[in-house]
């Protein structure tokens, strides 16, 4: 409920997107000011001057925004160059290029589901001449790849929030990709209807990056996903101390508990499809792909996934039966210490005496022999009787009651 309600899709203003919007203005301003941005100035205090102030300090090479910057091999325009750059990608994959790039003066680029590598000392973006090109700083490979790693995280962080000059005209601009989601440019497969346009899974993700589904919406997925991952952990443990008495320590959430791992997933597949429901709803029934996709809460499908993989994988794996035979294992060390601590002698001469006692019962040939070999017994035995005196006395007398000792 708190993915529809509150999230919902890029671009209709729900509280958790205006929130994670501000959010990350806020962070690009801190972070702009650790790296030397002056936010005192009143008419320079917004974050469209904090971004400009990062673009300036982390260029890199691989910043093409346009088709021209490239030599038109492909079409690429700076609504979606963030996603069609793989070294903008806030992920593994986009350091990986990202340090590529600037030790080998390359730009990396997917499009049409193919990668495509071009050199920028031909294609430039700041310096088109090739004069004082982008050069990584440091004087050893350390220093240097350190450097790129810093560079690449200060580029990151000036494109997060959009550009400078998208932000002084009052808009969000076009942010980074979330993490992977760059890799839907490969998958050349799948047929929708988008506009009167026919466009596969990777046309599609490229459109929906277009719309605004961005690292910044991300964030306000991620909300109802972490809210829904805390409240079954919170209820397991509560469960588990208070209905089964365990300690607090034994409480704590782990993968190592099966209980658990299937409250998680049933909690994301009920999460998940409330939200495919919802996106095939107001989609049209999904005839809008592109509207059914920015519906779709991308994390929470994510880690759907990934508990499936893990479950399968703990299932299957070797390990798992090892654990098993380790536990039945325990259990009958524990069984077998009972039994040893068990006096056999005494064990055996209390059974003989009630097998005495059973068989005087087994023969008894009246009821009055049976209640003579009863009250033997209780005598025999020392067990208390529940009545004083002659038991016919006894229940005649009505304030008289019996007592079990």
């Amino acid at each position: 409920m708190i993915d529809i309600f509150l999230v919902g899709a890029p671009g209709d203003g729900k509280p958790l997107e205006t929130w994670s919007g501000n959010q990350v203005d806020n962070a690009v301003k801190k972070f702009a000011g650790i790296c030397g941005w002056d936010s005192s100035d009143p008419d320079k205090g917004t974050v469209a001057y904090a971004i400009d102030h990062l673009e300036k300090m982390f260029k890199v090479n691989y910043d093409q925004r346009y088709g021209a910057d490239v030599g038109g091999l492909f079409d690429m325009s700076t609504i979606d160059h963030h996603m069609k750059s793989l070294a903008h990608s806030p992920s593994p994959v986009g350091l990986f290029f990202s340090i590529l790039n600037q030790f080998t003066s390359t730009a990396s680029f997917v499009s049409d589901g193919e990668l495509i590598t071009v050199r920028t000392d031909l294609y430039d973006p700041v310096h088109p001449n090739g004069k004082d090109s982008i050069v990584l700083q440091g004087h050893t490979v350390e220093s240097k790849l350190f450097c790129g790693i810093a560079n690449w995280i200060g580029h990151i962080m000036s494109d997060v929030a959009g550009s400078s000059l998208t932000r002084r005209r009052a808009g969000d601009g076009s942010g980074v990709v979330i993490p992977f989601f760059e890799l839907f440019q490969f998958c050349k497969f799948g047929d929708f209807n988008i506009d009167g346009k026919r466009m596969d899974v990777a046309e599609l993700s490229i459109r929906v990056f277009q719309d605004g589904y961005d690292a910044r919406f991300a964030l306000s997925m991620g909300i109802p996903v972490v809210v829904t991952d805390l409240s079954i952990k919170l209820v397991w443990a509560l469960k588990r101390h208070f209905g089964k008495g365990e300690p607090f320590r034994n409480c704590i959430p782990s993968s190592r508990h099966d209980d658990l791992r299937t409250m998680l997933l049933v909690g994301y597949s009920a999460f998940c499809l409330i939200d495919g429901a919802d996106a095939f709803a107001r989609s049209g029934g999904g005839m809008n792909a592109a509207l059914f996709a920015e519906r779709l809460n991308y994390l929470a499908w994510l880690r759907l996934a990934s508990l499936v993989v893990r479950e399968v994988a703990i299932r299957t794996s070797p390990e798992r039966e090892v654990a098993i035979m380790k536990e039945i294992n325990a259990a009958l060390e524990s069984y077998l210490e009972e039994l040893r601590a068990i006096d056999v002698d005494a064990f055996n001469r209390e059974s003989a005496t009630w097998s005495v006692s059973s068989e005087k019962i087994e023969h008894a040939s009246s009821e009055s022999e049976l209640n003579a070999i009863l009250l033997d017994e209780y005598e025999r035995l020392g067990i208390p009787k529940p009545w004083k005196g002659s038991f016919d006395k006894h229940m005649a007398d009505k304030t008289a009651f019996l007592v079990f000792e």
